[in-house]
């Protein structure tokens, strides 16, 4: 079965779930009416559907190679990449002054999620790309947006983010990489990067590094950590590529999944580079560019999940075992669990992003906080489902998923990296208990009441349901007052249980919105997520509770260590 873009469910979402009309209805993004965003979803859907999926496979068969130095891309990924820049998708959310559309990022996600559908692997390219577009609008000098961001938002150039180094992870404050300042503005940088995806290509002209390094007077850890603009080839007078910079890519990584994604080692011997904000401050530069690929990320969970999800409800039809298994109890059960996770967390990357588009519109500070509460949860739980539902669709396939040639393992593979990507999901749990309740928990209980004033407006009309959620919210809501006192150990160990617990509720929430704006189908979807998945969440908020002493008080020869 062919990959077939959500466009309907996407519009829907947008127009009766999340506060999309919210959006368009602001001076900022006045030009996002119906009728643009319509076509816009359309288009992309046709893209998506035609020209993207059918690379998908030929991306895993022929992975991305490195001949003589040289980087050759998957067959098929020169065009597919021509359609997405020539297209415009790149700069759907950039700055107009420079090229961009100036388009709400629900949109951008709109359209991220159906490419990531399509073929994950050559989506990662421009989902690099627009997260650098973001950090040089925020924090770079004029000179290096007038140069860049036009080339960038074109799709001429291609962008990445370089921070992992063999001993610098998590602990990005480890690096060695080094900045030495040349007298004219400009820095040589030298070390090493690891798994930088599309970290060399030659589907563009050019390759933009991100890199972050240290200069002679940083101090160690982050706060010593200065940003970097690092080409392959150094632009010429003109702005074209001239001559190579001295860096250079050493290898490519043999990875389980998305083969068309070069994922590069990295190699800078004294290159040339540009700062991008201020002298010590790339953390700041560089989160701007995570925090819009954390988002990106969890859509991309989102996207996978959908194509794997059709590619087994399709094979579930034809497959006869004493009759179509689609009639059996469980293969059912997993087609309709998947299918509701799936809106859920399509629903809740769609409110991130339109939260993030009010901040922006309004610069309303509710609007922001529920952006940072949301991004976290976003990328985590829209990363899981993705795997999970990935996972099930292996299972509806039996013993056929596990065959190479049927194509179902491969979106298992590819989704695989999802969750450790910009930050693995237990860090954004911790980011979540953590830095995201400073403010007592505020927040996230004004998202709860609202959740809460949701379940009783529909008692009336769906009174099971509303009660279940409700009391899912009510249970939350007294959870995360009882979280904001807990010392941060203890929270750290329930963190992933926490945010699971509130993407249930956020996903029962949704799908009560869907149920009362839609029809039989939307309702008989919610019927199964808030019977079905949303009451998992006491076992979640149990292991909350119990906090980090029995982690603690078990013996390293216990876990397995001589």
């Amino acid at each position: 079965m062919p990959y077939h873009a959500p466009v309907e469910q996407i519009r829907f979402i947008l127009n009766s779930v999340v506060s999309f009309p919210e959006v368009s209805g602001t001076e900022k993004f006045t030009e996002a009416s119906p009728d643009m965003v319509d076509a816009i979803l359309t288009e992309a859907g046709r893209m998506t559907s035609e020209v993207l999926a059918p690379l998908n496979e030929a991306g895993d068969q022929h992975p991305a190679r490195l001949e003589n130095g040289v980087l050759r891309s998957s067959p098929g990924f020169n065009k597919g990449f021509q359609a997405i820049a020539e297209g415009g998708w790149i700069g759907l959310s950039a700055d107009p002054e420079y090229g961009g559309a100036g388009l709400p990022q629900a949109i951008n996600m709109s359209v991220a999620d159906m490419m990531a559908g399509a073929c994950l692997a050559l989506q990662l390219n421009p989902l690099l790309t627009q997260g650098q577009i973001e950090a040089l609008e925020h924090h770079a000098s004029d000179e290096l947006k007038a140069l860049y961001l036009p080339k960038l938002i074109s799709g001429e150039w291609n962008g990445t983010m370089n921070l992992t180094e063999p001993q610098a992870g998590s602990d990005v404050g480890a690096l060695k990489s080094k900045a030495e300042p040349n007298g004219d503005g400009t820095y040589s940088i030298t070390g090493q990067k690891i798994f930088i995806t599309w970290g060399d290509s030659d589907v563009t002209e050019n390759t933009c590094h991100a890199v972050l390094a240290r200069l002679p007077d940083g101090v160690q850890g982050t706060k010593g950590i200065s940003l970097f603009m690092v080409p392959k080839y150094l632009p010429d007078e003109n702005g074209n590529p001239g001559e190579a910079n001295s860096l250079k890519t050493v290898s490519l990584e043999h990875k389980m999944g998305i083969h068309g994604s070069p994922t590069c080692v990295m190699s800078y011997e004294g290159a040339k580079g540009w700062l991008i904000g201020k002298e010590h401050g790339g953390m700041a530069a560089m989160f701007t560019m995570m925090n819009a690929a954390r988002l990106g990320v969890g859509v991309q969970g989102v996207g996978v999940a959908e194509a794997a999800l059709q590619k087994a409800t399709e094979y579930a039809a034809e497959r006869e075992q004493f009759g179509p298994i689609i009639r059996h109890a469980d293969v059912r059960r997993m087609l309709a669990t998947s299918r509701a996770e799936v809106f859920a967390a399509r629903a809740i990357c769609l409110a991130c992003a339109t939260a993030l588009d009010m901040a922006d519109a309004t610069g309303d500070a509710d609007w922001a906080a529920r952006a940072a509460l949301l991004t976290p949860i976003a990328k985590t739980h829209g990363t899981d489902v993705g795997c999970r539902v990935a996972d099930t669709a292996v299972q509806v396939h039996g013993g056929m998923g596990y065959i190479e040639e049927t194509g179902a393992s491969q979106y298992l593979r590819d989704v695989r990296i999802t969750p450790i990507y910009e930050g693995t999901n237990g860090i954004q749990a911790m980011d979540l208990v953590g830095r995201k309740m400073m403010d007592g928990g505020t927040a996230a209980q004004a998202l709860l009441d609202e959740i809460m004033d949701n379940a009783r407006g529909n008692s009336k009309i769906c009174p099971e349901r509303a009660e279940a959620l409700w009391s899912a919210a009510q249970n939350l809501s007294e959870a995360t007052t009882k979280l904001v006192e807990m010392d941060m150990d203890d929270r750290f160990a329930g963190a992933m249980a926490y945010l699971s617990a509130f993407a249930r509720v956020l996903g029962g929430h949704f799908h009560m919105k869907a149920a009362m704006a839609g029809g039989e189908d939307e309702q008989l979807l919610a019927r199964i997520y808030i019977d079905r998945i949303l009451p998992r969440n006491a076992a979640d908020l149990a292991e909350l509770e119990a906090g980090v002493a029995d982690l603690n008080a078990v013996s390293d020869a216990a876990l397995g260590l001589a």
